[in-house]
């Protein structure tokens, strides 16, 4: 069964997906978040947020 995260917004509760990055970090996949709760999200900075997903490896 693959990972999930929850998260709780207005006393309701949402599953969403974990990733493993090529790094091992995990990365919560929020992309379907707005669609099943109005929510957005917010990463002033862009300090922590994963712009794409990608099979190629980072660069050096």
């Amino acid at each position: 069964m693959p990972e999930t995260a929850q998260i709780k917004l207005a006393e309701k509760t949402y599953d969403l997906p974990v990733i493993i990055g090529t790094e091992n970090e995990k990365a919560v996949d929020i992309s379907k978040l707005r669609d099943q709760s109005g929510y957005i999200t917010l990463d002033t900075g862009y300090k922590n947020t994963g712009a794409t997903k990608s099979a190629i490896t980072f660069l050096d």
